[in-house]
């Protein structure tokens, strides 16, 4: 089994044609096996260390609000404040509700206010996340369930694929339209 082969580096054929005004070895090693590497991240400009993200193995960020009236609504999730979507590409919401029936459900600017997005204060916070989504013209909003019928007692679970990547300050607004007092709970998965 051969493990490495000589080859001719392409600046240097004059050398190995017997021209001797060229100073550089002709002969390269060309390895052929294959070697398993890890990528664990890289150097940014500034020389900060920045590793690779890797998907939730878990469903995270839980919050319960309890006893929402009817038309009454939730920011998720509500433990942390938002959820960073740097870095990654799709998200899996599940929604837990006591009450069955319908329920909005909207991607929102998480912020009170005092919290910057990015370098940039205050963002408009609670507002609908705006873009314009790949191979589309126009701008729209990003995520927007105006009714959605959801089972109570049983974890509802959604994929949203791609269109809230990279989304540094990502909310829900969650409106109980169900016709009834309902809790709410939320968690969320982030995939890359």
């Amino acid at each position: 089994m051969v493990y490495n082969r000589k080859g001719i580096a392409p600046w240097s054929l004059n050398r190995k044609g017997g021209i001797q005004s060229a100073t550089v070895d002709g002969d390269i090693e060309v390895p052929q096996y294959v070697q398993p590497t890890i990528d664990t991240g890289f150097v940014s400009e500034s020389g900060d260390w920045k590793g690779l993200k890797v998907s939730d193995e878990t469903f995270k960020f839980y919050s319960k609000d309890e006893a929402i009236p009817n038309a009454g609504e939730v920011q998720a999730p509500a433990d942390i404040g938002s959820l960073s979507m740097v870095g990654f590409n799709d998200l899996q919401i599940a929604i837990r509700v006591t009450n069955g029936g319908n329920f909005a459900i909207s991607a929102v600017m998480a912020s009170d206010g005092s919290q910057p997005y990015y370098n940039l204060r205050p963002p408009n916070a609670a507002a609908r996340l705006r873009g314009v989504p790949v191979g589309q013209p126009d701008m729209e909003d990003l995520f927007v369930d105006a009714a959605d019928s959801l089972t109570a007692d049983v974890w509802n679970i959604f994929i949203i694929q791609g269109r809230l990547s990279n989304q540094a300050r990502l909310g829900f607004k969650i409106v109980n339209n169900s016709g009834g007092e309902s809790d709410i709970e939320t968690s969320f998965l982030r995939l890359v």
